[in-house]
């Protein structure tokens, strides 16, 4: 980032700009999913501390609440053929419409028009396109039975982001780019900051006294969207789909009773629990959300959050920056840089308490 040259609140970019080394951004997963960095930033202090993240356990304390987030990423990436040209085409996966059609991102050279096939490879799978929608998105309809968790389970590939391997994706990418707690299927996107727990960490955490739930946050494309905008204020949010369970809101209280720390992992288990805390209770809900958290926004509910290092301009970094404070996050993102932390999905993490 560059500098300290506006104040939390601004409505500038300036602090949401910064030069990562291509080198830094990860392109494959640590061998072992807890034995990736951990940056310990401590709010009150200004103090900032390093260790694995294995050590998680060590640095909460008895009582304290972890919130994750379940959703499970679909092989949405989408390869193919234009029957009517022979073109390669790609599509992402978005949704299933009301009328049973899928709604498609998609790319290929020239135009793509209504009544067009295309061969889906591996297959055979075709599909056939039938109209735009206002977003420019494009609406399909599947030629083969079933539902698109079944297609996309056969057909489908890991949607990287580009910036890992330019989205080429390897076998192991299956079990890696997803959580070891993905449940509920309906990402486009892993929750990245989940990608650091296992089994035997959940474990360490359970004999510590840190209990854990879970939210539902769909992540969608536009994660990936960045600030366009020269007042990021002015910045149009995405929505997407999330859900806080009877069991999530019952730990929750029982937390807040306690007195204990409530710890949100990952930016999108933050925006289930602050879309509902802005509602004043606490309460079980399923629906979209598209709050926009940035500097000078109130957290009702999170008191630590534990998150990857972000890409810039994207509104993942703001909302840390909202959390951490934007000159605290402006030195953490320099010491990372220099300490040669491994940056994005496939990256190391960071702590805020």
């Amino acid at each position: 980032m560059v500098g300290n040259r506006i104040r939390t609140g601004g409505s500038r970019l300036e602090f949401l700009d910064y030069d990562l080394p291509a080198h830094l951004i990860a392109q494959h997963p640590c061998a072992e999913r807890d034995q990736a960095r951990l940056m310990i930033i401590r709010r009150e202090q200004g103090a900032i501390e390093h260790a694995q993240f294995h050590q998680l356990p060590d640095l909460l304390a008895p009582g304290d609440l972890l919130v994750l987030n379940d959703t499970r990423v679909l092989p949405a990436r989408l390869l193919g053929r234009r029957a009517r040209t022979g073109g390669k085409w790609e599509g992402l996966f978005l949704q299933l419409t009301s009328d049973g059609l899928w709604e498609l991102l998609c790319q290929t050279r020239g135009h793509l028009v209504p009544g067009e096939t295309i061969t889906v490879e591996p297959g055979p799978f075709q599909i056939r396109l039938v109209s735009k929608t206002s977003e420019g998105h494009w609406l399909a309809q599947p030629a083969k039975a079933g539902s698109p968790g079944e297609l996309l389970e056969q057909h489908g590939n890991m949607p990287l982001p580009p910036y890992i391997r330019k989205g080429l994706t390897a076998p192991s990418d299956r079990e890696r780019y997803q959580t070891v707690f993905a449940r509920q299927a309906g990402a486009v996107a892993a929750p990245t900051a989940g990608l650091h727990f296992t089994p035997e960490l959940f474990e360490r955490l359970r004999k510590r006294g840190i209990d854990w739930t879970f939210v539902t946050l769909h992540v969608g494309p536009g994660t990936f969207q960045p600030i366009q905008t020269a007042d990021f204020r002015q910045h149009k949010m995405h929505q997407e789909w999330g859900k806080l369970p009877p069991a999530a809101v019952e730990a929750i209280h029982s937390c807040r009773k306690q007195g204990a720390r409530l710890v949100a992992v990952g930016t999108t288990s933050v925006r289930v629990l602050e879309a509902v805390a802005a509602s004043g209770t606490i309460r079980p809900w399923s629906g979209t959300t598209d709050l926009y958290i940035y500097p000078s926004y109130q957290f009702r509910v999170v008191d630590s959050l534990i998150t990857n290092f972000h890409l810039p301009r994207s509104t993942l970094l703001l909302l840390a920056g909202a959390f951490a404070g934007v000159e605290l996050l402006e030195r953490a993102y320099r010491t990372a840089i220099e300490q040669q932390y491994r940056f994005y999905s496939y990256g190391d993490a960071m702590l805020i308490l």
